[in-house]
């Protein structure tokens, strides 16, 4: 058997204001890595890019691919996985790719008294999950991902990010 693998994740940073934010780069390589341990998708040798926008890119984004013309937090987009035959053998499957809004995320976080890099880290686990295929439109499917994504937090220090909105059912 073939020791477990990570992901490559690649951090583009594409807006200045995450300069704010100069350990991102760390935040979100370690909560992908800690979410790869926990998941049954086979993502050992696989690939993906994180890249750092503000609310105008990821506006763009949102626009041009949902049909949603506002900023959000975060964005994925899973790759279209080869259906002919494979390339070299050593290159690495494209999971997708996710988009993260500064300003957004920063609000999110300050408005819920959050630490940024805890917000950060959900944001990127949640991004993730969506890669490898966990949504959220059906309440089933929604429970199953946040379970998950309690859980990978929970590794990683971060306290339930759903425990507040329970609360308040």
């Amino acid at each position: 058997m073939a020791p477990f693998a990570l992901p490559i994740s690649e951090v583009l940073v594409v807006a200045d204001c995450w300069q704010a934010e100069p350990d991102a780069e760390t935040v979100i390589h370690r909560a992908i890595a800690t979410a790869a341990e926990f998941v049954t998708a086979d993502v050992g040798g696989t690939e993906l890019a994180v890249m750092l926008t503000d609310d105008a890119g990821i506006r763009t984004l949102n626009r041009n691919w949902r049909g949603i013309d506002k900023p959000t937090n975060v964005l994925s987009f899973p790759a279209l996985q080869p259906s002919g035959p494979s390339g070299p053998e050593d290159a690495p499957r494209m999971l997708g790719d996710i988009a993260i809004a500064y300003e957004t995320a920063r609000r999110e976080a300050d408005d819920e008294q959050k630490p940024f890099d805890h917000h950060l880290s959900h944001l990127a686990v949640h991004g993730f999950l969506h890669l490898i295929g966990y949504d959220h439109e059906k309440d089933d499917d929604a429970e199953t991902m946040e379970a998950l994504e309690r859980e990978i937090l929970s590794q990683l220090g971060i306290p339930d990010p759903y425990a507040d909105r329970e609360r308040m059912d």
